[in-house]
């Protein structure tokens, strides 16, 4: 956890966690209320250019409560191991840098610092401009296969809006388009029973939240989607 003295902002505290505490930088998304708590993330922008562009999740009381946490526990704690699950069936996140939580003063802080994803756009922004039909439906063919592992994993991403699937179309001159996606915004993710659970609870809340995104290429994911999730 070295690469924290890079960034701007550091104290000289003791504790790792403390040092990441301490690392500032702008709102991206401002702190708000929600589950009793305070939730915002910052971006952190380097000292040095060779170090990438971090995003650091910062929450003071916000939890989660489940028969096994009664009392409560970090959302935090669970987006990190959906990180994790999610990396190790294939589905692309964010590389994680660091996360932890702890009990100060009474109140549970958490952390969770993210490396900002290169030449991504979220699927709610690819709708804000114009692309061939060729990097949609290549695009969506991506997407459409993220989504089924995902599930076939029995993971459901609990927030499957446009704005947390984020997605990048790439063409070498001579050769065909190479799209790649990603995930975010894991708090709400967990393991269901069966794969029909995870499935139907993601895609009808994406329908919902598909953003500008028109009938005929919805239809062009659900196939891409069903072919995944069969083969």
């Amino acid at each position: 956890m070295a690469m924290v003295i890079g960034y701007r902002g550091v104290s000289q505290a003791s504790s790792t966690f403390e040092r990441w505490w301490q690392c500032q930088g702008a709102w991206v998304e401002p702190p708000n209320q929600r589950r009793a708590g305070e939730s915002g993330v910052q971006l952190l922008l380097p000292r040095n250019t060779s170090h990438p562009t971090l995003y650091s999740k910062r929450q003071t009381s916000h939890l989660y409560r489940s028969p096994r946490y009664p009392l409560g526990r970090p959302t935090i704690l669970r987006e990190i191991y959906a990180y994790r699950a999610l990396s190790q069936l294939g589905v692309t996140v964010p590389k994680l840098i660091y996360g932890s939580a702890r009990r100060n003063e009474g109140q549970w802080q958490a952390l969770l610092i993210t490396q900002a994803l290169t030449d991504f756009i979220s699927l709610e922004q690819w709708y804000e401009t114009e692309h061939s039909a060729k990097h949609t439906q290549c695009m969506l063919t991506a997407l459409g296969a993220t989504l089924a592992r995902m599930h076939r994993g029995r993971w459901q991403h609990g927030c499957c809006y446009a704005k947390h699937l984020f997605v990048r179309v790439q063409e070498d001159e001579g050769s065909s388009p190479k799209a790649d996606t990603a995930l975010l915004d894991l708090e709400k993710s967990r393991r269901r029973w069966r794969t029909a659970d995870a499935s139907r609870h993601d895609m009808r809340q994406l329908k919902r939240h598909c953003g500008a995104m028109p009938e005929s290429d919805w239809q062009l994911l659900m196939q891409a989607y069903t072919e995944a999730l069969a083969a």
